[in-house]
């Protein structure tokens, strides 16, 4: 950031509604969020989260974590203060900073004397010293379900923060000419580095908006003459959608780069878009864990084969294993196993689950594909048991969990089924317990006094029994072939 902004200067880094802040103001935004918590005592592997809706500070306080040697945990602002106060307590959060939205849900969940506004992070009288920073030190923790329930800690040092945003940078050719619009969460990696952090280490211009809302974003994009934005398949669907009952069809001839990720991009889609708007929506692959996997090259001019996403960003080796283990060949499908420029350091309190999760130093991702002659990957499924609602992880074990202390409900499976917008909705089937008289509406409120919005179940489906596998535990294939069949 220090080289950027000299290179830079007062060329413009961030804007943020009315707010602007060049290079330099960035610099000195990050020195003054460094000595505010180097006074409230953060350096040196100290740990601090924010919880915020999107907003400079939050890439302010990145930067800052990044000078101090401490480390830095955002938090999705669409959780619950339960999940919220597992977040503080499992990384060891020494102080929760949020800002004024966010402010009943942090009281909610953590203590008064470990929170503070975010303001607090401009509060400094003199300038912090930059700390002697090895980059294989701790620097980053993104919570991300797990399909126990239980929220994986996903740990980065910046040395795999500065690869991953390299390789994106050279995958997709970009420069300080490049505008990005940022709506994506800054509490989720895509949106915090894959999208801003990348655009600020390329020397470009980052737009942050507060939240996404497909008007705003489309008049923004135009505003502000954005090359580059970021999406899962649920925001371009809800931007169609928009354009289209509103009679809409924005010149978007300046941009360059549309990108979807988390989650699979449909051919529908795709070609309603690009009728609409006149420009190709372009498939990336990463996981938390490892980023960039795969992606279309900027300066590739071969077209994608149908159902392909891309080919092997630089640096990410890739190897597809049998159910054995055993390598395939090019154009036989098995599990995807990957080693990227950005891959995590370990499982934050966890050793089992970090050595559960690597082979021979590649991250096992639990997706199915194949690569073909020409070197392009496709994607043919998962083997994981997630939910992936408009990008967002749905663990099936937490809602069942909330669901089952219901003193009305037996027992409980959580499936996903397939929908429009979000491409894939959770549905709960419920045996219900004797002739107890729950409905689906009392479920729901429970979920939501529990859980994250876009986990609460879409559907619930009461059944007298579940079909069974062989080994006694609930067959879920038989679930969805019956809510196929219905």
């Amino acid at each position: 950031m220090r080289a950027a902004a000299t290179r830079r200067g007062d060329a413009p880094a961030l804007r943020f509604g009315a707010r602007s802040l060049s290079y330099g103001d960035l610099l000195r935004a990050v020195d003054r969020a460094a000595a505010a918590l180097r006074a409230l005592g953060i350096g040196d592997g100290r740990i601090f989260a924010i919880l915020s809706e999107n907003r400079p500070e939050l890439m302010v306080a990145y930067y800052a974590a990044a000078k101090l040697g401490a480390v830095f945990v955002p938090i999705n602002p669409s959780l619950t203060p339960r999940e919220v106060a597992h977040i503080v307590t499992h990384s060891g959060a020494a102080l929760l900073f949020h800002d004024e939205a966010m402010g009943s849900v942090a009281e909610a969940a953590v203590p008064a004397e470990r929170r503070r506004p975010l303001e607090a992070l401009g509060a400094a009288a003199a300038p912090a010293p930059t700390a002697d920073i090895d980059p294989a030190d701790d620097f980053l923790i993104i919570y991300t379900s797990g399909s126990t329930g239980t929220p994986k800690a996903v740990l980065f040092d910046q040395a795999a923060e500065i690869a991953g945003n390299a390789s994106l940078i050279e995958m997709w050719g970009i420069t300080e000419e490049d505008v990005t619009l940022v709506a994506l969460p800054l509490g989720f990696l895509y949106g915090l580095s894959t999208a801003a952090a990348t655009g600020l280490q390329a020397g470009g211009q980052v737009v942050i908006q507060r939240r996404f809302h497909p008007g705003e974003v489309l008049q923004a994009l135009v505003a502000n003459r954005a090359t580059i934005y970021h999406g899962v398949p649920t925001m371009f669907t809800m931007m169609l959608d928009y354009a289209e009952q509103n009679g809409l069809a924005p010149d978007l001839s300046f941009m360059r780069l549309l990108i979807c990720a988390g989650a699979p991009l449909s051919v529908e889609l795709k070609a309603r878009f690009a009728a609409r708007f006149n420009k190709a929506i372009d498939d990336y692959y990463a996981l938390t864990e490892v980023r960039p996997v795969f992606g279309r090259f900027a300066a590739d001019p071969a077209k994608l084969p149908a159902g392909a996403i891309g080919r092997a960003a630089p640096g990410a080796v890739i190897r597809i294993v049998d159910g054995a283990g055993l390598p395939v060949q090019a154009g036989e499908q098995g599990e995807l196993l990957v080693r990227a420029p950005s891959t995590l350091k370990r499982y934050f309190k966890d050793e089992a689950l970090t050595q559960t999760a690597l082979q021979d130093g590649l991250f096992r991702t639990g997706d199915l594909g194949f690569r073909d002659a020409q070197d392009f990957y496709h994607l043919t499924g998962r083997i994981k048991d997630i939910i992936i609602r408009g990008g967002a992880n749905i663990a099936p074990a937490e809602v069942e969990g909330v669901i089952a202390r219901h003193p009305g409900v037996q027992s409980v499976a959580v499936i996903g089924i397939p929908d429009r917008k979000y491409g894939e909705v959770a549905a709960a089937f419920v045996v219900r317990r004797g002739d107890a008289e729950v409905s689906g509406e009392a479920l729901a409120a429970l979920c939501r006094n529990e859980l994250a919005e876009y986990k609460v179940p879409a559907v619930f489906r009461f059944v007298p029994a579940f079909p069974l596998g062989a080994t006694g535990k609930v067959d879920k294939k038989a679930l969805r072939a019956l809510w196929s069949a219905a």
